[in-house]
C-alpha cells in the first residue's frame, strides 16, 4: 500500500494524547465506507485509503489493549495492529457488502498475536494453532478455574487445564513455565538451600535423543507439506474458510464468515467440511503411496 500518514504512536507515557487524537477521526457510515473503499480499490485514491484506516484506529487500540498482560509495550502492540489494519484495507472487497471492521479485526489480531509470539522469547514458541491458542488463553483459563498463578502447576491443575484446551498436560505445564518467565540469562544467579548457583546449573535436558527428534521432525514436515499441497488445490473461498475455522487461534464463527462471504451459516459449514474432507483424502492418499514405496 502507498505510504499513509498516521498519528505517531508514542512511548507508554504519551498514549493518552494518542488516544485523544485517534478519537477525533469520525466513524464512517456504511455507504461512505463502501464509496471510499471503491475509490481506493478502483482508482488507488490514497486519501480514501487514509480515511478508511484512520476511522478504524480506535478499533486497533481497543484490540491492542486486550493484550496488555504479555509484558510488551502497548505502543508496540498498537503499531503492529495498525500494520494489520492497513493490510486489511488493501485486501478489502467492498462489493461483498460487509463492514470493514468485521474484516479488519482478524488482520489486526493476527498482526498483534504474531508480534507477541515473536517477541516473547529468543527461543521460538510453537506455531501450531493449538499451541498459539494455549499461549493466549492460559491465563484466563487459570482465573476461570480458580487456579493460583504462583509458578509451577500442580499435576491435577495441569490435567484440568489440558481437558479444557485439548492438549496434553505436559504441554500445559511447559507453556505455563514459558508464561511465568521470559528470557533469562543462563548465568543469572539462583538461590538454593545449598547456596547460590547459576540458572544453567538447574536445567535438565529431558528432550528426546537427536535421532528421535530428527525422525519426528522429518515426519511432521512431510505431513505439513501434504496439507499445504492439499490446501493449494482448494478453491479460494473454501481455503479461506478452512483457515479461519480450523487453523486460526480464535476460530471465526459461522455467522461472521457468513456475513463476510454473503452466504448462510449452513453453507459456511458445508464448505468447511468439504475442504476438510478434501485435505484428509489428499494426505491419506499421499501417505499410503509413500509407505508403499518404502
Amino acid at each position: 500500500m502507498t505510504a499513509i500518514s498516521l498519528p505517531s504512536v508514542p512511548s507508554e507515557g504519551g498514549l493518552s494524547q494518542y488516544f485523544r487524537e485517534i478519537w477525533t477521526f469520525p466513524i464512517l457510515e456504511k455507504e461512505e465506507e463502501q464509496m471510499l473503499a471503491m475509490r481506493w480499490r478502483e482508482h488507488g485514491d490514497v486519501d480514501a485509503a487514509h480515511q478508511l484506516v484512520t476511522s478504524h484506529l480506535r478499533l486497533v487500540a481497543k484490540i491492542a489493549m486486550g493484550f496488555r498482560g504479555y509484558g510488551l509495550p502497548v505502543a508496540d502492540l498498537i503499531s503492529e495492529g495498525n500494520i494489520g489494519l492497513m493490510k486489511a484495507v488493501k485486501k478489502f472487497e467492498p462489493e461483498r457488502g460487509f463492514r470493514l471492521s468485521t474484516y479488519a479485526m482478524w488482520w489486526i489480531r493476527a498482526a498483534i498475536t504474531e508480534y507477541i509470539l515473536k517477541s516473547w522469547s529468543l527461543v521460538k514458541m510453537g506455531t501450531v494453532a493449538s499451541q498459539k491458542k494455549l499461549f493466549f488463553s492460559l491465563r484466563n483459563l487459570k482465573n476461570r478455574l480458580k487456579i493460583a498463578d504462583t509458578g509451577e502447576l500442580e499435576p491435577e491443575d495441569a490435567r484440568r487445564l489440558s481437558e479444557e484446551v485439548g492438549v496434553s498436560a505436559d504441554d500445559v505445564a511447559y507453556m505455563n513455565r514459558r508464561l511465568a518467565t521470559r528470557d533469562l540469562s543462563l548465568n543469572a544467579p539462583v538461590s538454593l538451600e545449598e547456596g547460590a548457583v547459576e540458572f544453567q546449573d538447574t536445567l535438565v535436558d529431558e528432550r528426546p535423543t537427536p535421532e528421535a527428534m530428527f525422525g519426528d521432525s522429518e515426519e511432521t514436515d512431510f505431513r505439513r507439506t501434504l496439507v499445504r499441497e492439499a490446501m493449494a488445490q482448494l478453491p479460494e473461498r473454501e481455503r479461506e474458510i478452512f483457515v479461519e475455522r480450523r487453523l486460526s487461534d480464535e476460530p471465526a464463527t459461522l455467522e461472521d464468515l457468513g456475513q463476510v462471504y454473503g452466504i448462510s451459516r449452513e453453507r459456511v459449514r458445508q464448505l468447511e467440511n468439504r475442504a476438510f474432507e478434501k485435505i484428509q483424502k489428499h494426505v491419506a492418499a499421499e501417505l499410503s503411496a509413500s509407505q508403499a514405496e518404502v
